[in-house]
């Protein structure tokens, strides 16, 4: 992986701003916005199944940008900035925006169609897999040993959420249950983007 600009452009410092990053810091801005209004905007935004059966289709992406408390959205946005900094760099405006709506359809529609039982649901974490794959899968300074770890440390994580549960200490910290379904279905969204990516345009992050 490198974090080099191009060879031909003039000597700006590496975390300088770009236009791909527009979008993670609107990201940022909104979710913290979204939770300072949280008794207005959580029950309106989650996604709630029951809603979504109605009709309420957004709540497939709505709720992956409101979250259960402040530990719960400060934990998802350490995530994001980490992404944003180690993958997402170079991305364009209009990587992220495929890369988002992927995660979080994925997620959304995951949930309404394999987990009936699961009433409602919050957060971005899901999300966060997608990127996490999306990263992984277009950024071309990784080797093809680097880049098949990093999708092996990705599945590993989520085959041992599936069968043993999530990450200690999550649940007590976000004080409330970590639904590990919606990382395995961000993830496979993510996945699937990125592969469509790769495919369409060889090597490239714009």
């Amino acid at each position: 992986m490198t974090f080099e600009l191009r060879r031909n452009a003039s000597p700006i410092p590496v975390l300088a701003p770009r236009r791909g990053d527009v979008f993670p810091a609107a990201l940022l801005a909104l979710t913290v916005l979204l939770q300072w209004f949280a008794p207005l905007t959580a029950p309106a935004l989650r996604y709630d199944r029951t809603a979504v059966a109605a009709g309420e289709v957004w709540r497939l992406v709505t709720g992956n940008l409101v979250h259960l408390n402040w530990p719960h959205l400060a934990l998802n946005l350490a995530g994001l900035v980490l992404i944003w900094v180690l993958f997402a760099r170079g991305w364009s405006l209009r990587l992220w925006c495929g890369a988002f709506l992927a995660g979080a359809l994925a997620v959304g529609a995951g949930l309404f169609l394999f987990d009936p039982r699961l009433q409602w649901y919050v957060g971005l974490s899901g999300v966060l897999h997608a990127l996490f794959a999306v990263g992984v899968l277009v950024e071309p300074g990784f080797r093809p040993w680097e880049r098949a770890l990093l999708l092996a440390a990705l599945a590993a994580k989520i085959a041992w959420e599936q069968v043993v549960g999530p990450t200690p200490g999550v649940a007590a910290l976000i004080d409330g249950a970590v639904v590990v379904q919606a990382h395995l279905y961000g993830a496979l969204g993510g996945l699937a983007f990125g592969t469509a990516v790769r495919a369409a345009r060889p090597g490239a992050t714009r």
